[in-house]
């Protein structure tokens, strides 16, 4: 996936190996998984950039879930946060949605961020849809109003909860994180 977040597990994680490190002992385990949480956040950006081919300026990304995990409205250390920041910095416009999160989104984000009423809203015209946050209500989306709601038929699907061939026969692009990636060479243009 794209990492982990919220208020208990990063700080918790710091905190054992800080502690070791006071005792004399490196936990190098931890700050492996603490190197590679981080770096799972851009993997999706990541992808964004190669896709089109760095050319995000003037671009507009849907994103579905801003919150660490579904059931909440906490967004500390939320992979959204970076993800949403470095599509911003190149340039990208950014709508976003979740279903409890929008107020903390609000506080977190400002009017960097246009915010959508509900899923389907933050499709119009977008480019590509990054999923985030693997809320129940985002698991089996209609993907025929999905395309056509979307300016290019491209999924960006951090929790690899749907499945890219499926999607590659409906003409999307589908990009996941350590599974096959199932790309449209025309970029499915609707």
């Amino acid at each position: 996936g794209i990492g982990y977040g919220g208020s208990c597990f990063p700080k918790d994680v710091k905190a054992l190996i800080r502690t070791a490190a006071e005792q004399g002992y490196p936990m190098r385990v931890l700050q492996a998984v603490e190197e590679v949480n981080e770096r799972q956040k851009s993997v999706l950006f990541d992808k964004v950039v190669a896709h089109f081919n760095g050319e995000l300026a003037g671009k507009t990304f849907a994103v579905w879930g801003l919150s660490f995990k579904p059931k909440t409205d906490d967004m500390r250390e939320a992979p959204s946060l970076v993800i949403i920041e470095r599509l911003l910095e190149a340039g990208a416009r950014v709508k976003a949605y979740d279903p409890v999160a929008m107020a903390e989104a609000r506080h977190s984000l400002g009017d960097r961020v246009e915010y959508g009423k509900d899923e389907y809203e933050v499709l119009i015209e977008a480019d590509a849809l990054l999923l985030v946050t693997e809320w129940p209500e985002f698991r089996s989306p209609n993907f025929s109003v999905v395309g056509k709601l979307m300016r290019e038929k491209a999924v960006f699907d951090g929790r690899n909860i749907y499945d890219g061939a499926e999607l590659a026969k409906k003409g999307f692009a589908y990009y996941g994180i350590g599974v096959k990636q199932h790309t449209n060479q025309e970029k499915a243009v609707v």
